[in-house]
């Protein structure tokens, strides 16, 4: 769909300010015309370096996420703007195709490789461009600047990939393990009101307005023609589409999705990767810098903090706080707009080079107490490194016993470990964890691992998670001493199902002692994964279970970093379900897109002397 043409071009000069903001109409590769702002300091602007953001938000929308500055509200877009004009760049603001003003039709992520990539070329043929475009963005801003780099454009200079960049949508951000991430699904639905289609009509909008995803999500999964989406057809197809792409396949190799295996064509330029260890991205964000750092000459570097996703300068993530040193703003730099001028002045050479390869925020070391907020006081301090993970760091083995002891030492039992009944009807309540855009369903961050009236999907009476019957939990001994933990996260379990088909989520926590606040003590999630055990064999070729065979299974979650503190523990959750992060799956066999039926299935997870299920984690050097 073309939108109508602009006739804005001419530059206008902002009210009381030096920066004047142009129309632009950038012509793609197939005759559409995707619609921009350029903002500089003069009506006829000389060459200058040119930072470029592509969003699928509104150009001229304020965006929660672009939070500059703990003491200070979020910045609207020409303030942003004016702060890089000031700083002798020009700036660029383009809607994404079908999206805003631009046109052409909205396919999430697919457009953004060709489309970025002809962005760039022509801001760079343009009089008032010297040739250099940096790009910058959060979330989606930062996955278009990675598509755009697999079409390898000569002009792109250096890139600032905030929360996003998708390595492999496959296995962080669509889908993990084999699940379907719902966020996907609440994505779409909130940005379906805002897209051209339904801000025009003002019955579709009131349609969807009166939409209650909490309702929604009790008949998942959905169909087409029979889904909240069903008025917006391009969402509705697009959202579906990805749910049924169970397997990987070439649907999930295609560039803009899949920077794996295209790293080869990036140019070879500065980068820097921000992320948050409640951020969906932290999987790619991390795999961008390793990969880059081992193929380019440029530097590359990262940044990960306690935050939610694009909560930099907020010191806290759900129900924990880590304190005034851990935002972004007035510890990492002075600001998230300081911070990023310094560092492209840094990339174009501008700017002598100083800052650290990594820099991380090790969580950890509070009183775990709770402030005047009513937020547990969990702390944490910022540390550098040159390397990721921490060059210190030890891989370490925690074994599962049945008797539900997690320990260095290797299980001697000759029980089989410890089996259950996994229900999907029934399934474990998400409480937070790597979560964006999951509202009203599901909230990021860190939460006690006791649901209460916020949680979707909880009933009462509101008891742990871990006492329910179809959640193991294994938790080490008090420990004598601080454990510093820095790197990835999984789980190697021995499994075996009645059912053709089944999951196993783990999920990784630190229990702090009870105290006056907190009497039960303090159960505060850190990162979480699944695994779809009919791909047991390969995510290319899903096979069926054959019952009571014990099956090897890798469990892998997203990085983290954390000091559990003497008097803690460390505990592992396994269960089968971690509802609505992940879709659920049926254990009929059925791709969970279609299924409309369930089945209960019997799971065990064998922790005999054979079968030794453990739990890898990276420990930090004493001398940390």
């Amino acid at each position: 769909m073309t939108r109508p043409a602009l006739t804005d071009v001419s530059p206008g000069r902002l009210p009381g300010r030096e920066l004047y903001r142009t129309v632009l109409q950038i012509p793609m590769r197939d005759g559409v015309a995707l619609v921009a702002d350029r903002y500089t300091a003069e009506s006829d602007p000389s060459p200058r370096p040119v930072i470029l953001e592509r969003t699928p938000y509104g150009r001229r929308k304020q965006r929660r996420s672009d939070e500059n500055h703990h003491d200070e509200p979020v910045p609207q877009p020409e303030d942003i703007a004016q702060y890089f004009v000031d700083g002798d760049y020009h700036v660029v603001r383009q809607d994404c195709r079908g999206r805003g003003d631009s046109g052409g039709r909205f396919t999430k992520y697919l457009s953004e490789g060709p489309d970025g990539a002809d962005t760039i070329e022509w801001i760079a043929a343009q009089p008032w461009c010297d040739g250099r475009v940096m790009m910058t963005g959060t979330s989606y801003s930062a996955h278009v600047q990675a598509a755009a780099a697999t079409e390898s454009p000569k002009a792109l200079t250096a890139m600032f990939q905030d929360c996003g960049g998708l390595s492999s949508a496959y296995e962080a951000g669509s889908r993990m393990g084999g699940a379907f991430e719902l966020k996907q699904v609440t994505w779409a639905v909130e940005h379906a009101k805002q897209s051209p289609e339904v801000v025009r009509d003002t019955l579709l909008a009131a349609a969807l307005a009166e939409i209650d995803l909490r309702d929604w999500f009790g008949v998942l999964p959905w169909r087409p023609g029979t889904s909240p989406l069903s008025l917006v057809p391009e969402y509705e197809e697009y959202l579906l589409e990805q749910w049924r792409q169970d397997r990987f396949s070439d649907f999930w190799r295609l560039p803009a999705i899949y920077s794996r295996e295209s790293y080869s064509r990036y140019p070879d330029i500065p980068t820097m990767h921000l992320g948050s260890w409640y951020d969906p991205y932290v999987r790619s964000t991390i795999e961008n810098f390793g990969s880059l750092t081992t193929r380019n000459e440029s530097p590359t570097f990262l940044v990960m903090g306690p935050w939610t996703h694009g909560r930099r300068c907020t010191p806290y993530a759900g129900d924990v706080d880590f304190g005034p040193t851990s935002t972004l703003s007035g510890n990492v730099d002075q600001s998230y707009l300081s911070f990023r001028r310094r560092w492209f002045d840094q990339a174009i050479g501008r700017a002598a080079a100083g800052m650290p390869k990594v820099q991380y925020f090790l969580m950890g070391g509070g009183d775990g107490r709770r402030n005047e907020a009513g937020r547990m006081r969990h702390g944490g301090e910022w540390r550098t490194d040159t390397a990721w993970p921490p060059t210190s760091a030890r891989p370490v083995q925690l074994y599962l016993h049945a008797s539900g002891n997690l320990s260095e030492q290797r299980p001697e039992e000759l029980v089989a470990g410890v089996e259950y009944d996994f229900d999907p009807r029934d399934p474990v309540p998400t409480i937070g964890g790597q979560v964006t855009s999951g509202e009203p369903v599901m909230s990021g961050g860190a939460y006690d691992q006791t649901p209460d009236s916020r949680v979707f999907g909880a009933i009462r009476p509101y008891l742990p998670l871990n006492t329910r019957p179809d959640v193991v939990s294994l938790v080490t001994a008090p420990l004598d001493e601080p454990v510093a933990v820095a790197g990835p996260v999984s789980a190697r379990l021995f499994v075996s199902s009645s059912a053709p088909d089944t999951d196993f989520t783990i999920k990784l926590i630190d229990v702090h002692p009870p105290n006056e606040d907190y009497p039960h003590g303090f159960a505060m999630n850190l990162t979480e994964g699944v695994f779809r055990c009919r791909f047991h064999a390969s995510f290319e070729e899903p096979q069926a279970l054959s019952p009571g065979h014990v099956y090897q299974v890798e469990v892998s979650a997203p990085d983290t970093a954390n000091l559990f503190g003497a008097g803690h523990r460390i505990r592992l959750d396994v269960s089968s379900s971690n509802f609505p992060r992940f879709d659920v799956n049926s254990n009929t066999g059925v791709a969970e897109a279609q299924s409309r039926r369930t089945t209960i299935a019997t799971n065990r997870i064998h922790m005999e002397g054979d079968h030794p299920s453990h739990l890898n984690l990276w420990v930090l050097g004493a001398d940390e």
